[in-house]
């Protein structure tokens, strides 16, 4: 397991939503961990006049699940047309698992490109905020 920064204060968590966020802090919570999802997520957080590091202008995860999804959806058509009509099971893949994420919330073609290297950011020396300076909190 990843070891979590020392410190005295709460462990700041933070996504677009909220939604990835509060799953996070009950996990953490969990394991005896003082944690606190930040309310309006990131924008909030750099309204706050916070230190973001922001990426290489880089696609958003679900943007690029959009296009690898589409680009998959479509070579498996064109298979189907073009070579072999078992093909076709690319795409039912495909829209299932578009199904399950939009159910479950949980999607593995994100995760998975998440881990690539143009998703990574290099890491910041910002100072580590404190409480008082964080946006509204829920706990």
């Amino acid at each position: 397991p990843a070891k979590l920064p020392a410190g005295d204060g709460p462990i700041f968590l933070l996504c677009q939503s909220g939604g990835r966020a509060t799953r996070a802090a009950d996990q953490l919570r969990a394991a005896g961990v003082t944690c606190c999802v930040v309310e309006g997520g990131t924008k909030a957080w750099a309204a706050a006049g916070l230190p973001v590091t922001l990426g290489k202008g880089a696609i958003s995860i679900e943007r690029q699940v959009r296009i690898a999804a589409g680009l998959l959806v479509l070579t498996g058509a064109a298979l189907a047309f073009f070579i072999h009509p078992a093909y076709v099971a690319i795409s039912a893949f495909v829209g299932a698992g578009l199904t399950f994420a939009g159910i479950t919330d949980w999607c593995g073609m994100g995760l998975l490109l998440a881990r690539m290297p143009w998703n990574h950011v290099a890491k910041t020396t910002s100072p580590i905020p404190t409480a008082k300076d964080a946006p509204c909190c829920k706990n």
